[in-house]
């Protein structure tokens, strides 16, 4: 009389859900507060081209790409930190909302030209120092691991 599927609640899954949603939110809340702050300090008009969200967006493509790297070949066994810093942190320090609303205003506040110039400039240097930041994280490593350059 022993009916397994009444005792054996199955195979058991790695923490998920619930748990990874509270961890990416209290990321995002400690890298929005971070951004918040950072463009707080740093006012400019809309006519201006807009240094500091460009300034967040790139240092936080670069620690994404270096993240990346220190997840895969030093932090493995920690399942929780990626959703907690790449996603939650660095996803909430990083802001497409406010590029895409700088672009807007500068167009409205009649500069185009910088418009255009603040489209491109963060689209080439966000994929620049995410392989920046991979490639400094990797060559790093490289050579502070016994064995040197090889991987």
């Amino acid at each position: 009389m022993s009916d397994s599927s009444r005792t054996d609640p199955g195979p058991r899954r790695p923490a998920g859900g619930a748990v990874v949603l509270v961890v990416v939110a209290a990321g995002g809340v400690v890298g929005a507060l971070a951004r918040a702050g950072l463009l707080a300090a740093v006012p400019y008009r809309a006519t201006d081209f807009p240094w500091p969200t460009f300034a967040v967006n790139v240092v936080g493509c670069l620690l994404i790409g270096a993240l990346m790297v220190l997840l895969e070949r030093v932090w493995t066994a920690r399942p929780l930190l990626r959703p907690f810093l790449g996603v939650g942190v660095l996803g909430g320090f990083t802001t497409f909302s406010t590029y895409v609303l700088d672009v807007q205003q500068a167009v409205r506040a009649g500069a185009p030209e910088t418009a255009l110039a603040y489209l491109g400039a963060t689209v080439l240097a966000a994929l620049g120092a995410v392989w920046a930041g991979d490639a400094a994280a990797g060559w790093l490593l490289d050579r502070t691991r016994p064995g040197g350059a090889a991987r």
